[in-house]
């Protein structure tokens, strides 16, 4: 449905807020299509999107983790009745030098990798992020997600803004369909919200 997205993180005292854009082909922003929000701490990570700030209508969609507490965890991402639109999970092990995450879309038949492009920005981020733990880095990350024979299936880019905003592309794929947009809308989310864990 769509092909360009665009993500931005609001960060108030005790959640972490997500609003979903549509993004027009010269990059400007459409209507907020989606908005979620984050319990800091949480043991079970649980993100759910509505239409709306307000969330006064049902919700959209949601990830949650298939465990608590474990950053390898696989997380389900499903729709307002409890279908599976896809899953996604973190690479632990491949992570500790290169952010990975491996993302599946049962409705397409595809599963696909998704790292970090750059292996000196991840490098550099670590260090960062051991000597200055809670002061936040000026890095743009960028992620790419293809499959095993090289299809590029979703990339989410770091824009160059102090706060986190990410531009999502949903390219077509050869046989002439896309991820589905709330998959990768919380793939999205999920690269700024667990990237740390």
């Amino acid at each position: 449905m769509y092909e360009r997205l665009s993500v931005h993180q609001r960060i108030t005292p005790m959640v972490n807020r997500y609003a979903v854009h549509a993004l027009g082909a010269g990059g400007q922003e459409g209507a907020l299509i989606a908005f979620a929000q984050q319990k800091r701490m949480a043991l079970k990570e649980e993100i759910t999107f509505y239409a709306g700030e307000d969330r006064s209508e049902p919700p959209l969609f949601a990830f949650k983790a298939r465990t608590r507490l474990d950053v390898s965890a696989g997380h389900d991402v499903t729709g307002p009745g409890g279908e599976q639109i896809g899953w996604f999970t973190k690479q632990f092990r491949r992570s500790l030098t290169r952010s990975t995450w491996t993302l599946g879309c049962p409705a397409l038949g595809l599963e696909a990798v998704g790292t970090e492009r750059s292996q000196g920005v991840a490098i550099v981020r670590r260090i960062w992020n051991v000597v200055l733990e809670d002061v936040p880095g000026p890095w743009r990350f960028h992620f790419d997600f293809r499959t095993d024979d090289g299809v590029l299936v979703m990339s989410s880019e770091r824009r160059r803004t102090l706060r986190d905003a990410y531009d999502v592309e949903l390219p077509q794929l050869p046989g002439g369909e896309r991820l589905d947009w709330r998959l990768g809308a919380a793939m999205a989310v999920a690269l700024d919200a667990l990237q740390s864990r």
